[in-house]
């Protein structure tokens, strides 16, 4: 049997472990939050390294990538470094890979139109294959970056505009600290409705990109709305419900009544390769995507 687990910064409140058979193996995939303790976040992986097959972190980046620009996040770095036998990942081939597919799915799917569509993206920096599946689509997009990691009303209108800020700011955004730019610990548990960013979730038909991020400003109502999340637990689902949003997808796909994060999912694909981070190409997630029929979760609300 595999155990895979996920440190997060974030919330414990979102723990949850699942059981499940892959391709004749047996997996044990758990999430672990520690309430925004770094400290405790690095002793847990300490404990954790050399005695299950993969971590995922969460809750955190270990490189922003912005087309071949990549920035290495001092937090993320931090934690990886801590671990010196497992392999550690942070989600970021998978965003990269089946998220692409993701939109592609939705797109020949036909319940979720994209082309022509109001999107708001949350944060692109973050999710930058998103970003260009998004684009390639043919949707209307206003990347939420400035808006939502850093309070500053700028929307973003394209990738150029996008790389643009990426190389202006991230080389000394990368160095502060992750609760200073991310919901994490306590803050996941709570919704603050913004002035600044009411107006975009207004306007926008399809609001997309981290949970964390989407749910943290979120307005009473959202009626009409899509979400095109990764992460959701049930009653995350159920508050989506309430706010009247009519759809939600998940680019991770449920697993006993889960969406987990990309880097839960990555981890796992990590075990089941058997290759190093470094050295997985994204044609090995796509070929393992179609071999275990990992589909988007597709669910309608209203």
């Amino acid at each position: 049997m595999k155990t895979i687990v996920s440190v997060s910064v974030g919330s414990s409140a979102r723990d949850h472990e699942v059981q499940l058979s892959l391709m004749g193996e047996q997996f044990v995939i758990r999430r672990q939050g520690t309430d925004g303790d770094f400290a405790k976040a690095l002793d847990m992986l300490r404990q954790l390294d050399g005695q299950v097959d993969a971590i995922g972190l969460g809750g955190l980046d270990i490189y922003l990538r912005c087309g071949r620009d990549k920035y290495a996040l001092r937090d993320g770095k931090i934690m990886m470094d801590s671990v010196k036998t497992t392999p550690v990942v942070d989600g970021s081939g998978l965003k990269d890979t089946l998220e692409r597919a993701t939109v592609q799915k939705l797109e020949k799917d036909g319940r979720i139109a994209i082309k022509g569509r109001k999107v708001l993206l949350v944060s692109a920096m973050d999710r930058f294959g998103l970003a260009e599946a998004i684009i390639q689509a043919g949707a209307n997009v206003v990347f939420g970056d400035m808006i939502f990691a850093m309070g500053i009303d700028k929307p973003l209108h394209s990738l150029n505009e996008l790389s643009h800020y990426a190389k202006l700011l991230l080389p000394d955004l990368s160095q502060l600290p992750i609760s200073l730019l991310y919901p994490t610990g306590k803050k996941q548990n709570r919704i603050t409705p913004s002035k600044l960013t009411e107006p975009y979730y207004r306007e926008a038909e399809i609001i997309a990109g981290d949970f964390h991020f989407i749910r943290q400003h979120m307005p009473s109502r959202l009626d009409g709305k899509v979400i095109l999340t990764n992460t959701v637990t049930s009653a995350d689902i159920e508050e989506l419900r309430r706010r009247g949003v009519a759809w939600l997808a998940t680019t991770t796909p449920e697993l006993q009544g889960r969406s987990f994060g990309t880097n839960v999912m990555e981890a796992l694909f990590i075990s089941i390769l058997g290759k190093k981070w470094d050295e997985v190409v994204p044609d090995d997630y796509l070929q393992l995507i179609q071999k275990l029929n990992f589909q988007p979760r597709i669910e309608k609300l209203q």
